[in-house]
């Protein structure tokens, strides 16, 4: 097959190693927002007399509205991560079946950035990115 060179048990062996790289990191966002919410929390308030509770700190809304405008950035990692390697190991599979137009075509596509559709939440926004 012209123009192809894959080793099967090379690509499962990345494969597998990437799928326990991206395991890692589903597990650091899933703790993003519950982290930066901790931290905002610990920023304290603003001291004083006042009626109720005391208004967040300027650190601790700083922190929240960081974790607010960047959640979508770090789901991208997460969904960009997982069609890649998902898209690798299809190519793989329709370059070992013999249909090359399929094995690129997979590459191409896997290579896309991710649709608002394949976004958490679906149809929602992507966070800038195109």
């Amino acid at each position: 097959m012209p123009g192809w060179d894959i080793d099967p048990s090379g690509v499962r062996f990345v494969l597998s190693l990437v799928e326990y790289s991206i395991d890692g990191v589903k597990q650091d966002l899933a703790s993003y927002g519950k982290n930066v919410g901790s931290a905002a929390i610990s920023a304290g308030t603003i001291s004083g007399a006042y009626c109720g509770n005391a208004p967040p700190s300027p650190i601790g809304i700083a922190l929240t509205q960081f974790a607010e405008r960047t959640a979508s950035d770090a789901a991208f990692i997460g969904v960009r991560a997982v069609k890649s390697l998902n898209g690798a190991g299809a190519a793989a599979g329709f370059y070992l079946a013999g249909d090359l137009h399929m094995a690129a075509d997979t590459l191409h596509k896997a290579a896309e950035a991710p649709s608002a559709d394949e976004m958490p939440g679906g149809a929602g926004k992507q966070g800038g990115h195109q």
